[in-house]
């Protein structure tokens, strides 16, 4: 196992996502310490498995939220007792192995050396990708570039990507939104509006068939109109940031 880091955690939100979660958690313990997960009220024994993991293993943490409450909670909780422990940066990644933890090294060694930006995967999808989805999260991925000016988000969606902790708290504490699946792309969003740079690695992706265990908590519908909301408020939150927006960027050149 690596040696453990004081300042940098993979913190891996989890929501009923099957038997998948044992192999997620054991392939990142492989590559990184700690290993932090959060439970999100889930309700299908992934809890007490997981459990069962740290009891064996001093690298993983398994953070308990009593009931179901959304991604960006479960994110919020684990950053809020990860800032008291005394860390600084925060790999997300989903638990029902999509991502890439091969590159979790990287992802951090990137991070290391650029402390101040935030590292996106970019991902890279197999031929088992869904056409809807891929073709679905170019309106996402124009609309973040829009309103943060072309600062150069990469994917505004993908998850695999290490946050620097205080700012990531600070522009969640400072909305009552970003809470479920809208957290993602709001995130990098208002991060690029506090100042931080985003660092794009391109990452494969892996969609998995119910058969092999996958399973996909997406409601195209219901999520799809999540993301309108949020895009319409973003947009209003992007002309009233316009004039230091184009300073910043005209200060750059």
């Amino acid at each position: 196992m690596p040696l453990p880091s004081s300042t940098h955690l993979v913190l891996i939100p989890s929501y009923n996502p099957g038997r998948k979660v044992l192999a997620t958690v054991r392939a990142a313990r492989a590559q990184w310490t700690p290993v932090w997960v959060v439970i999100d009220g889930s309700t299908d024994g992934s809890a007490g498995w997981l459990a069962e993991e740290a009891e064996r293993d001093p690298g993983l943490r398994v953070i308990t939220m009593p009931r179901n409450q959304g991604k960006g909670a479960a994110v919020l909780h684990g950053i809020t007792l990860a800032a008291q422990a005394g860390f600084t940066h925060a790999l997300t990644m989903d638990s029902d192995g999509q991502h890439p933890e091969g590159l979790i090294p990287s992802f951090m060694a990137t991070s290391q050396a650029h402390p101040d930006a935030m590292v996106l995967g970019k991902p890279v999808f197999g031929p088992e990708a869904p056409a809807l989805r891929v073709n679905g999260r170019k309106v996402s991925n124009a609309w973040a570039n829009l309103e943060t000016l072309g600062m150069g988000i990469g994917d505004s969606l993908y998850g695999f990507r290490v946050y620097p902790i205080p700012p990531l708290m600070r522009v969640m504490q400072g909305t009552r939104f970003m809470r479920r699946f809208d957290f993602d792309p709001e995130a990098v969003v208002r991060l690029c509006w506090a100042g931080v740079r985003p660092i794009n690695i391109d990452a494969p992706v892996r969609y998995f068939t119910p058969e092999e265990g996958g399973v996909s908590h997406f409601k195209y519908l219901r999520d799809n109109a999540l993301l309108s909301w949020m895009h319409t408020r973003l947009f209003t939150g992007f002309v009233l940031r316009l004039p230091l927006l184009l300073w910043r960027r005209l200060g750059s050149r």
